[in-house]
């Protein structure tokens, strides 16, 4: 097996954060919809992420990488929950008016910056080939759903 880097460790960390914040973003847009396509498309790219976690995480223990654990890797998921943070910030106030184009927009922004994150897992030294592919999969879907979103807007 080969030795893991710091940035690899980091650029796991980072997704399942993002990952993780992706699918509660995604619940809370689903539970501010009344429209039922948009409710079952959040629905279902909540657990999407979820599952892209999941994966995340149990791949990395392969590496012997907690991703549980913050802060083991100098403010890895710290800078990774605040950028995930900007990505969804207005999420709660486009519910709070019920506006769907809002909360379409919101999951386009929290989706763009999924995107950047696995770009920049992508470009990390010592990436082990499973585990870009895994990354290079992941991405490919969130891309394809962030498409759907933008097409969905009105």
């Amino acid at each position: 097996m080969a030795a893991i880097t710091e940035k690899t460790a980091r650029a796991y960390n980072d997704l399942v954060e993002i990952n993780e914040t992706g699918a509660k973003g995604y619940q809370e847009a689903a539970e501010g919809v009344s429209n039922p396509q948009l409710k079952s498309e959040f629905t279902q790219l909540s657990q999407q992420r979820a599952q892209f976690a999941s994966e995340l995480k149990q791949h990395a223990s392969q590496y012997g990488i907690q991703t549980e654990q913050e802060g083991t890797i100098e403010g890895a998921v710290a800078d990774a929950a605040a950028a995930v943070h900007r990505g969804w910030i207005n999420l709660k106030s486009a519910i709070t008016g019920q506006d769907e184009n809002a909360i379409l927009g919101e999951a386009e922004t929290g989706d763009a910056t999924a995107l950047k994150a696995y770009e920049t897992a992508l470009s990390a030294e010592g990436l082990p080939q499973d585990a870009k592919s895994l990354i290079q999969q992941q991405h490919g879907q969130i891309l394809a759903a962030k498409n759907k979103i933008t097409s969905l807007k009105k």
